[in-house]
């Protein structure tokens, strides 16, 4: 019977969304807004901001979509695309589901079979990453680094041996210690690059070794903040002598590493057998 026909599913709209300058709006963003069924909002009041900076009026219904609610909202949405509605998803700035929600629902449209598209446009990931001066041949986004000190180190101690040039999200309360336990963990002498305010009236993009960056995040930061890092040269990025070995798992376990988990790290860092480094350790 023609009520029993399914109807054919909707589609998923990824929207990027300024990162500064309303101006550098993908033009499919206004139209987007302006025809979509549903928009999904980070935060419902900038979507008003925004869509009055473009001149749109959204006709289609407006829900908030953010991390406290992600989970709980996705099988609404989910239900109107199967119904056929055209949902848009758009954050507070770039795109969504980096660093920002929308990984859930495009997980669950995938499953569903419903098309999943994008408007692309503004990014900070890419922005820093081409201004910064660093090699882009390879790269990695490793988004915001945790916030506990020891669970930082850990992560860094993880990272001291990529070679692929290193792009983060900070907080700018937290960046002078995140680029202090960068230079802790990655060396002092790195390369590495602080975007701050990108596509802003007050942009400003700080390069040098991130020794030189922490001495100036020491007066603090504002603005949003994009960190570029270099990767590790090829080869060990430790030295090996006896008194350096030692100092850095000692370091690692200062901050909340367990001798085991630091043992390894640093065999890793000094491209050495995990033997040998424990051997050292414990005397033997």
């Amino acid at each position: 019977m023609i009520g029993d026909v399914t109807p054919a599913p909707g589609t998923l709209v990824l929207a990027a969304t300024p990162i500064g300058r309303v101006a550098d709006a993908p033009p499919r963003l206004a139209e987007e807004l302006a025809n979509a069924d549903v928009v999904a909002a980070e935060d419902t009041r900038r979507l008003k901001r925004l869509t009055t900076d473009l001149g749109v009026v959204v006709t289609g219904r407006v829900v908030s979509y953010f991390e406290g609610n992600e989970s709980a909202r996705t099988p609404a949405l989910l239900d109107a695309l199967l119904a056929g509605e055209r949902v848009l998803l758009v954050t507070d700035a770039g795109m969504p589901s980096v660093s920002d929600p929308g990984y859930r629902l495009v997980a669950a449209a995938v499953e569903a079979d419903v098309p999943v598209t994008a408007v692309p446009g503004p990014s900070a990931v890419l922005t820093a990453l081409a201004v910064s001066g660093l090699p882009v041949d390879r790269f990695c986004f490793e988004g915001f680094l945790p916030r506990k000190a020891g669970e930082r180190s850990r992560r860094l101690a993880g990272l001291a041996a990529e070679e692929r040039t290193m792009v983060f999200f900070e907080a700018p309360h937290r960046t002078h210690a995140a680029l202090a336990a960068m230079a802790g963990a990655l060396g002092g002498e790195r390369a590495a690059a602080v975007c701050r305010e990108l596509t802003k009236t007050h942009e400003e993009v700080r390069r040098g070794p991130l020794a030189d960056l922490v001495e100036w995040a020491a007066e603090g930061v504002r603005g949003e903040v994009t960190i570029v890092v270099a990767g590790a040269a090829g080869g060990p990025d430790l030295d090996t002598d006896p008194a350096s070995l030692l100092a850095a798992v000692a370091a690692l376990e200062a901050d909340g590493t367990s001798r085991k988990e630091a043992i390894v790290e640093v065999a890793k860092r000094a491209g050495l057998p995990k033997r040998d480094v424990y051997n050292l350790v414990h005397g033997g």
